[in-house]
């Protein structure tokens, strides 16, 4: 029998993608059988080729042919329909639970608004906010933002950037005054993975409600958030989800928690009867009442197609190839990033590691421009974090192998 190759022979690479189950899924996507290596899947996707031309059947047809009669065809329920596609494939969450709609900003306050209220509401001492130093810096100023304007405390877990938050440091801070606990699925810069049922059942015992952030998860890492008992959710669509740059985000509310919160911005969309256009305003039932105005739906038309891709592929499948990569990703590392005083940054455990691998090294922010320079695109977060961001139906073993070399190449010249 002929030797094994070792693992830093581009044979390897070939081997390991010729047994892959999901190898055909790469052809679907534009550019991927180019020279470019692609290692920002986890900030934004891939278009798929089938995009490019639902798209244009949409202007033609939907906008183009139907016009105005599309918002009574179609469009008017499509955050909800979709919010519902999403649940079934990749959220684990039942019908009428999820609603796609504005980004994951606007999102993220209208939940985290809507949740310290009603805490409020039911016991003035639950004062407190819950976040971690780590987290992303949006949700981080949200909870800074919501805090002044409700005269709430912010709580800070201190975490280690190379993981996330723990069960540990969570009971640190919850108490009687606990009111929202914010925390995102998988830390956007060690690729972490929280405890989410864990975490969230910590929480409810101490009568505090939870809002995952699941932006750098969804599509990636199986959710199952109806099983979590999770309360409230938000995730961004251009990532794993392959929605294109500013997608509308999603958000989840579990059904038991709809009819107690208001969202702070109330528009047309979310009224009980959004046509008579009269005075006052009174939400709608069930997940509509989040919705504020009129929606996006050409942003909603491509992560159609990625859905469908996500659902043929199976989530447990993605998971797999996912962890292959990032196993493949810090094998290599080891053999070629370390002689040359590179640190990973990212949990070793694949049961706690997501969808991208983060190496750090002084240098990795000029590394990083190099790269980009020779189609090679990583992205870099501080402290000298080069991301390695692979999505497991667009990226291939090759690619990655060829990717990891040039990392190599590059801080090799700086030495």
């Amino acid at each position: 029998m002929p030797a094994t190759p070792p693992l830093t022979d581009l044979r390897h690479a070939e081997a390991l993608d010729r047994a892959d189950p999901l190898a055909a899924y790469r052809a679907e996507f534009l550019g991927a059988e180019g020279p470019l290596v692609y290692f920002d899947g986890n900030s934004l996707g891939r278009p798929l080729a089938r995009t490019s031309r639902r798209l244009a059947e949409f202007v033609e047809q939907d906008w183009g042919g139907r016009l105005i009669r599309g918002w009574d065809e179609r469009w008017f329920d499509q955050p909800l329909t979709l919010g519902d596609a999403l649940g079934r494939v990749v959220l684990g969450a039942g019908p009428g639970q999820t609603a796609v709609g504005d980004s994951t900003t606007v999102l993220l306050y209208k939940l985290a608004r809507a949740a310290v209220d009603v805490q409020l509401a039911r016991d003035p001492r639950r004062t407190e906010l819950v976040v971690d130093t780590d987290n992303f810096p949006t949700d981080r100023y949200l909870a800074e933002g919501i805090a002044g304007e409700r005269g709430l405390s912010l709580r800070w877990i201190e975490v280690d950037r190379t993981a996330g938050v723990t069960a540990g440091q969570l009971a640190d801070v919850l108490g009687p005054a606990t009111g929202l606990v914010l925390l995102s699925h998988v830390a956007y810069r060690s690729g972490f993975i929280a405890d989410a049922p864990g975490l969230t059942r910590m929480a409810h015992e101490a009568g505090a409600m939870v809002l995952w952030d699941l932006s750098h998860s969804v599509g990636s890492v199986p959710l199952a958030l109806d099983d979590w008992g999770a309360d409230l959710a938000v995730g961004c669509t251009y990532k794993y989800l392959n929605g294109g740059p500013g997608s509308p985000a999603f958000g989840y509310v579990a059904a038991r928690l709809q009819p107690a919160l208001t969202q702070p911005i109330p528009g047309w969309m979310g009224h009980a009867e959004p046509f008579t256009m009269g005075p006052g305003y009174a939400p709608a039932a069930g997940m509509r009442r989040f919705l504020s105005g009129t929606p996006p739906i050409v942003g909603m038309v491509a992560m159609q197609d990625m859905l469908t891709l996500i659902e043929a592929a199976g989530m447990p499948a993605i998971r797999e190839k996912s962890l292959a990569l990032t196993d493949y990703a810090l094998a290599l590392a080891d053999a070629w990033l370390a002689p040359l005083d590179v640190e990973v940054a990212s949990p070793r455990d694949p049961s706690v590691r997501g969808g991208h691998v983060t190496l750090r090294h002084a240098a990795m922010q000029e590394v990083t421009s190099r790269l980009w320079a020779r189609d090679v695109i990583p992205d870099y977060r501080d402290p000298g974090g080069l991301r390695v961001g692979l999505s497991p139906l667009s990226t291939s073993f090759t690619e990655l192998w060829q990717g990891m070399g040039a990392v190599r190449d590059e801080l090799a010249r700086l030495r």
